[in-house]
């Protein structure tokens, strides 16, 4: 299959079939954190994280059962990074996925309560795939990956921006951690799933920081000129907020080249897998060219 959203699509079906294994119903006490949890897990969304998990997977000769955990850390570890990012404390914002983001649809405490279970489960379910599994997930997530880009993104809001090369190696160590750590996580955790070899693995991850990057210009580039009916979320907050951003230090024009730029890199890595690698290219191809 190299077609990218026929693969999203079967990444979600495998992904919410996982889920119902893995996530408390919501009947279980404390009901309404549960309620919470799969509120915002169930909210849709690309699903392009477990999408790359099952490419990776299969990449490296890998079944479709064996990534079934890893499809659930990677999407239970990224709603955690959506549901804190949303909090009044962070980016204050009252949309998600079409809908009202977690603290709007309960409340903040419960929000915060929410984003931490889902953390929890999210290391719950890497340790099925065993120990190697977990240590990729806490190093993309933690302080020198997910968290500690979102640190470095908060104190930089307000900073005059003039697209200097300061600018720039700061702007990429923002979205090297807050974007790019938790998509080469998700290429890595497929390639574990399958027993990859290490030159497949390191193949993988190459291509995941270089379509991580490439989201996050993406990313920029739609909320600077997408609507909210198209987005699914507030469009505009990046610039409201003062945030450094791809379209903010390079223009628009050329934040679009540095994707294309961008997306040739990961091309490359996918060109050495050879059939196997097509629907990767799929992907990668997908995340620039797509308008939400």
């Amino acid at each position: 299959m190299s077609d990218a959203p026929a693969l999203l699509a079967e990444a979600a079906r495998l992904a919410e079939a996982a889920f119902a294994h893995w996530l408390p119903p919501e009947s279980e006490a404390p009901a309404r954190l549960h309620r919470a949890m799969r509120y915002s897990m169930l909210a849709g969304g690309k699903r392009l994280r477990p999408a790359l998990v099952l490419a990776c997977c299969r990449a490296a000769g890998g079944s479709d059962a064996a990534c079934a955990p890893a499809l659930v850390a990677v999407e239970c570890f990224h709603t955690y990074t959506l549901i804190h990012d949303d909090l009044p404390a962070m980016d204050d914002d009252d949309l998600r996925r079409g809908r009202p983001t977690c603290h709007k649809a309960f409340d903040e405490a419960t929000a915060i309560l929410a984003g931490d279970a889902l953390q929890a489960l999210a290391f719950e379910a890497a340790a099925a795939l065993g120990a190697e599994a977990v240590r990729v997930l806490a190093r993309a997530g933690g302080s020198r990956g997910v968290v500690g880009g979102q640190q470095d993104d908060l104190d930089a809001e307000g900073r005059t921006v003039d697209g200097s090369a300061e600018d720039r190696a700061l702007l990429e160590r923002i979205h090297r951690g807050k974007t790019a750590a938790l998509i080469t996580a998700s290429c890595e955790l497929g390639a574990i799933a399958a027993g990859a070899t290490a030159s497949q693995r390191a193949l993988l991850a190459a291509y995941g920081e270089s379509i991580g990057l490439a989201f996050q210009v993406a990313d920029d580039v739609l909320d600077a000129t997408a609507s909210a009916a198209v987005l699914g979320k507030t469009p505009g907050k990046d610039a409201a907020q003062g945030k450094l951003t791809y379209v903010s230090v390079y223009g628009l024009e050329a934040a679009r080249c540095e994707a294309r730029a961008l997306l040739d890199r990961a091309l490359m890595s996918t060109a050495q897998l050879g059939a196997r690698g097509e629907v990767l290219a799929a992907l990668a191809r997908f995340v620039v060219e797509r308008d939400r």
